[in-house]
């Protein structure tokens, strides 16, 4: 990665929101400016991955997902990065370790809807990821309950932070995660690419 484009210090606060972004939406970016404000972000690196493991459908061109991701979420604090790509980690926990080792003294944050929290357990190294970084955990409509009785949610459910308390989160030790409710935009990449949206071929 090249460190001159993230500009990350020893101690600030940075929270990683990572995806496909097949597209990318104002969804995305009224999530991760509520991430900033509620968990007292710094920044927030959009991690547009090159592929979804748990999807069967390859996603659109990463270059073309980058360049909408970066039209979308104009906001000093935010940077979309490659950084999987370029490195050629393939999985979540892959990619915590190398940011973690390059930029140490960094305070990563995972940042994730609630649908992922439901079926997070199936996430490689699942378990390594909540000893490596704490997790911001945003609500979305009609997932709230299903996540907050996933099975990740039981099991370190002695790790939970209140929401009222999210503003702590990135100085906890780990495992730690907080969940905190958000309004959401009723959209999603699923529905742009039904709807024709998002035509850039594979």
């Amino acid at each position: 990665m090249q460190s001159d484009k993230l500009h990350l210090r020893r101690g600030m606060r940075v929270g990683l929101l990572g995806g496909s972004f097949d597209p990318a939406h104002a969804g995305h970016a009224h999530l991760t400016r509520v991430a900033l404000q509620r968990f007292g972000l710094d920044k927030v690196i959009w991690l547009v991955s090159p592929g979804n493991p748990l999807k069967s459908r390859g996603p659109a061109p990463l270059e073309a997902r980058v360049a909408r991701a970066r039209a979308v979420m104009q906001d000093p604090r935010v940077v979309v990065s490659d950084f999987e790509a370029r490195l050629g980690t393939a999985y979540t926990a892959e990619t915590i370790d190398a940011l973690k080792a390059t930029y140490p003294g960094v305070r990563f944050v995972w940042l994730m809807g609630a649908d992922n929290l439901q079926q997070f357990h199936r996430w490689q190294r699942w378990q390594d990821i909540l000893h490596a970084v704490p997790l911001g955990i945003l609500a979305r409509p009609g997932w709230r309950q299903s996540g907050l009785h996933s099975r990740t949610a039981r099991q370190y459910r002695h790790a939970h932070l209140p929401g009222r308390a999210s503003r702590l989160l990135a100085d906890q030790d780990t495992p730690a995660w907080c969940f905190v409710n958000m309004p959401m935009l009723p959209v999603s990449s699923t529905e742009l690419r039904a709807k024709g949206e998002w035509r850039t071929s594979s």
